[in-house]
């Protein structure tokens, strides 16, 4: 299986930006799909972005359309997530996730064990 290990989170204010790492090792990382989802203190885990394993189309919650940017890099075997214009409700902790490529849509059963990431307004 694919293992994952997020990092990059922090302490920022509003309007900062920040970029999460999600460095894979095990097996091939070309053949899954990765999103990230994040946490907020209280409240469910819910979906951010996701990255396709190829050819490495991409979809974001609306909340974050426009400000977050997920991209990946096969080589590093690494997916990012740039954020920019940070909000107070960014508050979470970030999960990094990933799905073989004929698993359905959204299932993802891979995670990481989560970056926090605060917001100071």
């Amino acid at each position: 299986q694919l293992q994952l290990v997020e990092s990059g989170g922090g302490l920022v204010q509003a309007g900062a930006s920040l970029r999460l790492s999600c460095a894979a090792s095990g097996r091939t990382f070309t053949n899954y799909d990765v999103a990230w989802y994040r946490q907020a203190p209280g409240k469910e885990r819910t979906f951010v972005a996701q990255i396709r394993y190829n050819p490495h189309s991409t979809f974001y919650t609306d909340s974050v359309k426009g400000r977050f940017t997920i991209s990946r890099d096969n080589s590093e075997r690494t997916v990012y997530l740039q954020m920019n214009s940070l909000k107070s409700d960014g508050t979470a902790v970030y999960f990094c996730a990933a799905k073989g490529k004929f698993t359905p849509s959204f299932a993802y059963d891979l995670w990481g064990q989560g970056t926090q990431v605060t917001v100071s307004s």
